[in-house]
């Protein structure tokens, strides 16, 4: 079968400013790249297309003219829920043209609210639930609908929604993925700025899942377990990136690169007995990092570490990350740069309970950190995070329901103690100009001025977009307020939709609203497939959704 993979380019803006997403940082999709190898390793023919990548058009249309230009039998969908929208009118228009050509639609807006999405877009004939590798093999291989564990379809008038399968449980049996199929890599795609010293980059996911549960994380595609490729693995990946394609600087992508140390030390001891030249970022857990990983890391050729910290608030951290505490991130930092690498600190402005004193504080304490990068994210909830519930129902703060808005970069939820989302939009931009402005920032910026050379490179061969972007923070507040306000809601989105949890996640969303997390392993669902007729507002209870 020829199976053609596509990555929408949705919104990644906010209205009344240009999308300047990609001229910061161009990242291969993943996940499209990983499910085309793998089903050309079982003998199919895969395309690719990343409506997000240097040469793609700016139109759906066009867009949708080069996915239908590779004559495809199967279309598939890979769409956060900003891009959802963008996919959703891709599909239409291939389906006017082709109604012969299957139209699958995966990744995690779909795990999470799952059959209700094919009542409302009669254009998408299956959903991916979860992992997509076996689910999408068996719609190839024309395996009967019924018996594919992750899928869910139509019979007839009725939604059905089948058990969720197993999890892949050696990662190290999935193939590289097809980076020789994406147009433009690696030249014409690019890591965040300044965050590398070598040209050029990749991202790779080296393990699926998370072993903590944050409110504010979706677990519906990998759940609560935890899988990792193997340090060898990882290895001969990172050559292969090198050797065929001259990549010298990898971020892993991962939730927590650090959660296996003993992988860890592995993947460390072959790159420190076998240098590959080359240079990585990657995660941390706050407090759970010893000096000597941190040195080791260093050895094998790292060169910043990030860390989820979120908040300075030690109630807002007791509620939204439990487990870690002001002083263990002080601490952290402290050992990070005495092992000579740098320190990116990860943050969340606007999450239930944030108020303009939490967020001067959160500011406050980041600049005490010397960090020597930030990442301030705009609260977007996520269906099948455990705090979508509150969000959603306007319980402790107001939430505006526009799934091309929750990429991040909007204030879709306003907290109880904001007057309004202009006062967030204020306080982050000042927050944001405080922290580059500040002479420790400068400091360290002008000592690596040399190593920020590509980077630099970059920003002058795009010199009107990056003039275009540095006016974010100048442009004239009262249009950009009134390009907001004015903002319609895509007029074929359903609003209501309730994420269907399956049982363990439904615990962890109580869990994440008491003050004590509990820890669990996720088990699997043995149970038969169901039928369904989905109501908006309520919850669904099928097996595998």
């Amino acid at each position: 079968m020829k199976i053609t993979l596509v990555h929408p380019a949705g919104f990644n803006f906010v209205p009344g400013q240009p999308d300047f997403s990609v001229l910061a940082n161009r990242m291969a999709p993943i996940g499209i790249l990983q499910l085309a190898s793998w089903l050309d390793m079982h003998g199919h023919t895969s395309a690719l297309h990343d409506c997000l990548g240097p040469y793609a058009p700016k139109s759906i249309e066009e867009n949708a003219e080069i996915v239908l230009a590779t004559q495809p039998d199967m279309v598939g969908f890979s769409a956060t829920t900003s891009g959802f929208m963008d996919a959703v009118e891709m599909s239409a228009i291939i389906k006017a043209r082709r109604p012969d050509i299957k139209i699958v639609f995966g990744n995690v807006h779909v795990s999470s609210i799952g059959a209700p999405i094919l009542e409302h877009f009669p254009e998408i004939d299956y959903l991916v639930i979860g992992e997509g590798e076996g689910a999408l093999l068996d719609l190839a291989n024309g395996v009967a609908l019924a018996t594919i564990d992750n899928l869910v379809f139509r019979d007839g008038e009725r939604i059905v929604s089948n058990p969720r399968r197993q999890r892949i449980r050696n990662l190290d049996e999935l193939p590289f993925p097809a980076w020789e199929k994406l147009a433009g890599f690696p030249h014409a795609y690019h890591l965040p700025l300044f965050a590398y010293a070598k040209r050029h980059g990749a991202t790779m996911i080296t393990s699926r899942g998370c072993p903590y549960t944050c409110s504010f994380c979706d677990r519906t595609v990998f759940e609560r377990l935890y899988n990792t490729n193997s340090a060898q693995y990882v290895y001969d990946h990172m050559k292969h990136l090198r050797d065929k394609f001259g990549v010298y600087h990898v971020n892993f992508y991962d939730d927590l690169f650090t959660a296996q140390k003993k992988r860890v030390e592995e993947l460390c001891d072959l790159l420190i007995e076998k240098p590959l030249g080359m240079q990585f970022n990657c995660a941390i857990r706050t407090g759970h990092t010893s000096d000597e990983m941190l040195a080791r890391l260093k050895q094998a050729g790292a060169l910043m570490v990030s860390m989820g910290i979120e908040s300075a608030d030690p109630a807002m951290m007791e509620r939204h990350k439990a487990g870690v505490t002001l002083d263990a991130v002080k601490t952290t930092v402290e050992q990070i740069h005495n092992a000579g690498l740098r320190a990116k600190g990860l943050f969340i402005f606007g999450m239930p309970g944030e108020t303009p004193d939490t967020i001067r504080s959160t500011s406050d304490f980041i600049l005490s950190l010397e960090l020597d990068e930030m990442n301030m994210t705009k609260f977007s909830p996520l269906h099948g995070a455990p705090i979508w519930d509150e969000c959603a129902g306007n319980t402790t703060g107001e939430m505006v329901e526009d799934w091309r808005l929750m990429n991040c970069l909007n204030f879709v939820y306003k907290p109880a103690g904001f007057e309004s989302r202009e006062e967030m939009d204020a306080l982050y931009n000042w927050h944001v100009k405080r922290f580059y402005d500040s002479k420790g920032y400068r400091r360290r910026f002008a000592r690596r001025l040399w190593q920020h050379r590509w980077s630099l490179w970059h920003i002058i061969k795009h010199l009107p977009e990056t003039i275009a972007a540095a006016r974010y923070f100048s442009a004239n507040k009262e249009e950009l307020d009134r390009a907001k306000r004015e903002f319609k809601l895509h007029p074929r989105q359903p609003v209501g939709l309730r994420p269907a949890l399956s049982p363990e996640l439904q615990a962890d969303a109580i869990a994440a609203m008491s003050p004590v997390k509990v820890s669990r392993r996720v088990r699997s669902d043995g149970a038969e497939p169901q039928t369904l007729a989905p109501k908006l507002g309520k919850p669904l209870t099928a097996a595998g959704v």
